[in-house]
């Protein structure tokens, strides 16, 4: 499942505010206000404000209200879903005050649809504002033909007493035609049904270093809703990790700092149930250094990352599409990239892609251990923000080039190399005004990252 947070999604606009009365609070009392424990999403009545936001590059217009096919009372969602080859349907409902859901154990909803089609994803813990920490969700729900009653288990109910994102969906095009997914009576649940936790991570080892931050991969937990088990994937925040080895390896709110050189196990626990799969580190001492700090004016930049700029929203530093690991690195205050087990990565900022219309020149610092042959790819997706493979599409277009030891720069290992290149060298990128991607492959195994920016 793609989980659009962090991981992932900008509000580009917010097409629905739902409010009702509110209430006042009396300035005589002294006592505490009471936490916001609302758990009605959408409803014939809404209890505060809720605002829908579409993801970015769906179809904006897909959501609207309608007063046919409701399940219950008067009125339902309709999601209206494009044919193939337009864009999908996706966006969250967003609560303008921090609701407590602690007290619920599932998201619940009522469906049906036009004719028997797969929602791709739905879920909670969505808040469109890049800092979404809860998010959790199922794919490929199956949606027919008459109402039925779907509900996604909360991992840990505990974790959500500030929770803004109560509900998200996406639903992509399928089969020859669009259809239409009707969705009513959206709320959170105190189910006693939701039983059985099995929660996972990915079992895997990871090749470190001193100074790296990194989290676990594929956390994920079954549940049996109703006889019927039922996969809820999630963001690793729902664990409480341990560390084998406090000098190798440090936890802390989630968080996994590598302090030392060594050998550290990390588990893992849902509350009390012990998570399956665990992840090694091996940590080595840092030894690339620091990338050359970048000395371009800030006002003729656009930074895609750096701490020398401010920088641009990034939806995805490895999608889910490729094939490769990233691990987030901090070494002497100084944030890097570093890609391993590469065969080639994408890093995605679809939502909000960038308008280098005005830049001459594109920058990336990589640091490479072995390789002969290191490719850096710009992807633009045109006005429509939906990549069709070119030439398939005319307004999506991309290049990309190839360095080698022969190249300009050329190609060395074991030191930083600032790939400066004028944009007009990639030359089959005759637009570059929705720039959407770079995808980077090669034969080193390994590579450090730094500073990517397009400049004037």
């Amino acid at each position: 499942m793609t989980l659009r947070s962090s991981i992932g999604l900008a509000a580009l606009t917010a097409l629905l505010t739902f409010a009702a009365a509110g209430c006042s609070r009396d300035s005589g009392t002294l006592e505490p206000w009471p936490p916001n424990t609302d758990p009605i999403v959408f409803e014939d009545r809404f209890t505060g404000l809720v605002e829908f936001y579409a993801f970015g590059n769906s179809q904006l217009d897909a959501l609207s209200v309608q007063t046919a096919e409701q399940y219950d009372g008067s009125t339902c969602l309709r999601i209206r879903v494009p044919a193939p080859g337009g864009k999908y349907a996706g966006g969250a409902f967003v609560a303008s005050q921090q609701r407590d859901l602690s007290g619920y154990t599932a998201l619940t909803f009522w469906a049906k649809a036009s004719r028997a089609v797969k929602l791709k994803e739905a879920g909670f813990g969505n808040d469109n504002a890049g800092t979404t920490r809860y998010v959790a969700g199922s794919s490929g729900l199956q949606i027919t033909t008459t109402y039925k009653k779907y509900a996604i288990p909360i991992p840990l109910p505990s974790k959500l007493t500030a929770e803004r994102g109560l509900f998200f969906f996406s639903a992509e095009p399928q089969d020859a035609s669009g259809y239409d997914i009707y969705i009513d009576e959206v709320k959170f649940e105190n189910l006693l049904t939701v039983t059985n936790p099995r929660p996972v991570m990915t079992t895997r080892t990871v090749n470190t270093f001193v100074g790296a931050v990194t989290s676990a991969k594929g956390t994920r937990v079954t549940f049996n809703v109703e006889g019927t088990d039922l996969l809820v994937n999630h963001s690793p925040v729902y664990f409480t990790y341990a560390s084998s080895d406090s000098s190798v390896a440090t936890v802390a709110d989630e968080v996994i700092r590598v302090i030392g050189p060594g050998t550290a196990t990390i588990s893992a626990k849902l509350d009390t149930a012990a998570v399956t799969g665990t992840m090694t580190l091996n940590a080595g001492e840092f030894t690339p250094g620091l990338a050359p700090t970048p000395i371009v004016p800030a006002g003729k930049v656009i930074s895609i990352f750096s701490n020398a700029y401010a920088n641009r929203y990034v939806d995805k530093w490895s999608a889910d599409w490729d094939d490769a690991d990233v691990t987030d690195l901090q070494i002497y205050g100084n944030d890097m990239k570093l890609y391993t087990n590469l065969v080639f990565a994408a890093i995605e900022f679809t939502s909000q892609p960038v308008d280098a219309t005005a830049m001459t020149h594109f920058h990336m610092d990589i640091w490479i251990p072995t390789g002969t042959l290191f490719k850096v790819k710009l992807v633009d997706f045109g006005p429509d923000g939906v990549y069709n493979k070119p030439p398939s599409a005319s307004d999506d277009k991309e290049s990309q080039l190839a360095f080698t030891s022969v190249s300009t720069p050329p190609l060395v290992a074991g030191t930083w190399l600032g790939l400066e290149v004028p944009l007009a060298n990639f030359t089959a990128l005759t637009t570059r005004a929705h720039l959407a991607q770079i995808v980077i492959e090669g034969n080193p195994s390994s590579v450090y990252v730094d500073n990517i920016y397009f400049h004037k």
